[in-house]
């Protein structure tokens, strides 16, 4: 089977399914849902979302928060996604519960895991969607997912993706960052183990080799090679007559 070509589009999935909140100068804050969004930068910490032109109040204000979503929020992320906050009360019909930001004059969503407080420096009109880049200015966690060591596991949230059309969830753990180079060090240190040890082992090491070479067979001397050869011959005959009959 070849592959076939498509016009050019979207197809970078799977990509988290967030919810962006967002509030106007007079206080009102509405929900959004948006799956184009992702770091740019590690120093200074930035982010980018991208969002159709009418999402006004990020203009109006230049502050947002991305809210991550997990496998319970589901519904929650799909109904703010298909809805527009000028017909519906987003927050009453989902049931999300608004808290006040550390920094910025948004509110964050408590049921999501992770709240990321932006403020916008740079917007790019690029057409059927503008590029809202912004800075990092709080990173807010909840604490049920902290472990004794202070280390954050978003994986016990459960956390949401979205992948044309469809929402998952994150599935098991196949590794982590850099390990495929761990294990190709391990192995490569078990080598380097192996060959020591067969060199102080001397003798013992060169049986082994032979051993390899026969097939894993324990190797033979030439002696016992004759008496082999000998025994085959002289049972040979015999043999052939019995299957004659």
């Amino acid at each position: 089977m070849g592959k076939r070509q498509f016009k050019p589009g979207n197809m970078l999935y799977p990509v988290p399914a967030v919810l962006v909140t967002v509030a106007d100068r007079e206080g009102n804050s509405n929900i959004f849902t948006v799956a184009w969004a992702g770091p740019i930068c590690t120093n200074p910490p930035m982010l980018s979302i991208s969002v159709r032109p009418e999402r006004h109040m990020m203009k109006e204000t230049g502050e947002f928060v991305v809210n991550l979503t997990t496998e319970s929020m589901a519904w929650a992320t799909d109904y703010c996604g298909v809805r527009s906050g000028r017909d519906v009360d987003k927050w009453k019909e989902t049931g999300l519960t608004p808290e006040k930001a550390n920094v910025v004059d948004v509110p964050v969503i408590k049921e999501s895991p992770v709240n990321i407080e932006c403020r916008v420096v740079k917007v790019e009109e690029l057409g059927s969607h503008h590029m809202f880049i912004a800075d990092v200015v709080a990173v807010d966690v909840d604490e049920a997912y902290m472990d004794e060591k202070d280390t954050f596991h978003l994986s016990m949230a459960k956390p949401l993706a979205y992948s044309h059309g469809r929402y998952y969830g994150m599935g098991e753990e196949l590794g982590s960052f850099g390990y495929s180079v761990r294990k190709q060090e391990k192995g490569a240190k078990a080598g380097r183990k192996t060959s020591k040890s067969a060199e102080k082992a001397g003798g013992a090491g060169k049986v082994r080799k032979s051993a390899d070479v026969n097939g894993g067979k324990k190797a033979t001397t030439r002696a016992e090679q004759t008496r082999k050869a000998n025994s085959q011959k002289s049972d040979g005959p015999r043999n052939d007559k019995k299957r004659q009959k």
